[in-house]
């Protein structure tokens, strides 16, 4: 992780308490990339999903 991926995961709300799932979520936010996930929680940080259901 980066100092761009620690910056953002101390600013994510705690939506989400697994701590890997946060992390996963701050590294995809910081590089504005999409996260493939089945996790419809992940979508309440604002973050690009792509549904791994479908």
């Amino acid at each position: 992780m980066s100092d761009r991926h620690w910056s953002k995961l101390q600013a994510l709300p705690f939506h989400h308490r697994n701590p890997f799932d946060r992390m996963l979520i701050a590294q995809s936010a910081a590089e504005a990339m999409p996260l493939l996930t089945s996790d419809a929680e992940f979508a309440r940080y604002g973050i690009a999903i792509l549904d791994s259901t479908q």
